[in-house]
C-alpha cells in the first residue's frame, strides 16, 4: 500500500499512481481491478469501522466483508460510473472515502431499520456461524450452468473462488483456508463475478 497517513487522519495518495490505476480501470485492463482492490480494500474497511464506531453498531468480520464488498459493487455499477465521475479535484482516496462513507451509512441504517422491525436477524457477534451461513446462502447464485459458463472467463485463481462458493457452497473462511488468501479478499472478488452475472441478465 502506497498511503501513509497526513496529521488529520486522511490518505494521502501518491497521485501520479492513482491516476494510472483509475485509467487502467476504465479502459477495463487485464489485472486492474485486481490491483484497485489490493490498493483500496484497507481503505474503505477503514471507512466501515469508523462509520460503524461512530453509529455504536458492532460489526462481526462478515459483516465487515459483505459491506466492503458492497462498496466495490456501487464501484464497478454501470461500467465504473462512480469511477468516471472523479474528476480529480482531489486525491482519489480523499474521494472514495466520501463514497465509500454514502455507501456504509445507507447499509448500516438500513440493516439497522429491517432488524429493528424484526425482518433480519442480527448477526453481530464475531462468533455467530449461523448468521453467517445464512448470509453466505443469500449470496449464492443458484444457477449453477450461468456459474459453469463464468467460470471459463475469469483467471484460474479467481475462478476456483468463485467454483467453491458458488458450487461447492463453503464458506469465505473454508475457501481462505483452504487456498491461502485473505478472506476479506473474497468479497471483493464474489462481488466482480455476480457483476458479470448481472449484466447476463442473472
Amino acid at each position: 500500500m502506497e498511503f501513509v497517513f497526513s496529521p488529520t487522519g486522511f490518505y494521502v495518495a501518491l497521485t501520479a499512481i492513482d491516476r494510472n490505476l483509475l485509467q487502467r480501470c476504465l479502459a477495463d485492463e487485464p489485472g486492474a481491478w485486481r490491483d484497485f482492490v489490493d490498493r483500496f480494500i484497507s481503505l474503505f474497511v477503514h471507512v466501515i469501522h469508523h462509520t460503524a464506531n461512530v453509529r455504536s453498531v458492532p460489526l462481526s468480520q462478515h459483516d465487515v466483508d459483505d459491506l466492503c464488498a458492497e462498496v466495490f459493487l456501487v464501484l464497478l455499477a454501470n461500467d465504473y460510473r462512480v469511477l468516471r465521475q472523479f474528476r480529480g479535484n482531489s486525491s482519489l482516496a480523499t474521494y472514495l472515502t466520501v463514497v465509500a462513507r454514502r455507501i456504509v451509512v445507507r447499509e448500516v441504517d438500513r440493516r439497522r431499520k429491517a432488524e429493528a422491525l424484526g425482518h433480519v436477524a442480527a448477526h453481530h457477534t464475531s462468533g455467530g456461524s449461523g448468521g453467517t451461513a445464512v448470509v453466505d446462502s443469500q449470496l449464492r447464485v443458484d444457477d449453477h450452468e450461468e456459474v459453469q459458463s463464468l467460470l471459463k472467463e475469469l483467471p484460474p485463481s479467481d475462478a476456483e473462488v468463485v467454483r467453491q462458493f458458488h458450487l461447492e457452497g463453503k464458506s469465505y473462511r473454508e475457501i481462505s483456508s483452504e487456498l491461502g488468501i485473505p478472506e476479506n479478499s473474497i468479497g471483493p472478488l464474489l462481488t466482480r463475478a455476480r457483476e458479470k452475472l448481472r449484466v447476463r441478465g442473472v
